[in-house]
């Protein structure tokens, strides 16, 4: 798990957890969350119909909560590769703009110009 999770990947650490039936103490482990956090998200995907709370205090996964972990792994993936490819093209732009060091003067030499011309008319 990342250093930083939005809520979506906290919500998919919680069902993955809870695939097969989990107690409490499990979860808020191995999601690496407060027991105040903890509940929070809890009631949230019981609220959601994404878990359930079954016999012997375990929570399982629903068949939405199945749905949602399918599509979550989808986006992950795909929100991985579009980062990679931002990643790409914003280091092209560096080596861009280390090859051409003096874009600020041009810019600066041109508004130059161009007030130089707008006197002279």
């Amino acid at each position: 798990m990342s250093k930083y999770r939005d809520r979506l990947q906290i919500v998919a650490d919680i069902l993955s957890i809870a695939k097969n039936g989990a107690k409490k103490t499990r979860i808020m482990y191995q999601a690496s969350l407060s027991y105040k956090l903890l509940c929070r998200y809890l009631k949230e995907v019981s609220d959601a119909g994404l878990v359930s709370f079954e016999k012997e205090e375990r929570y399982v996964l629903t068949a939405r909560g199945k749905e949602f972990l399918s599509r979550h792994e989808k986006y992950s993936k795909r929100f991985k590769s579009l980062e990679g490819h931002f990643n790409r093209v914003n280091h092209e732009k560096s080596v861009l703009e280390s090859m051409c060091p003096n874009t600020s003067r041009v810019k600066s030499n041109c508004n130059h110009a161009d007030k130089n011309t707008e006197l002279k008319k």
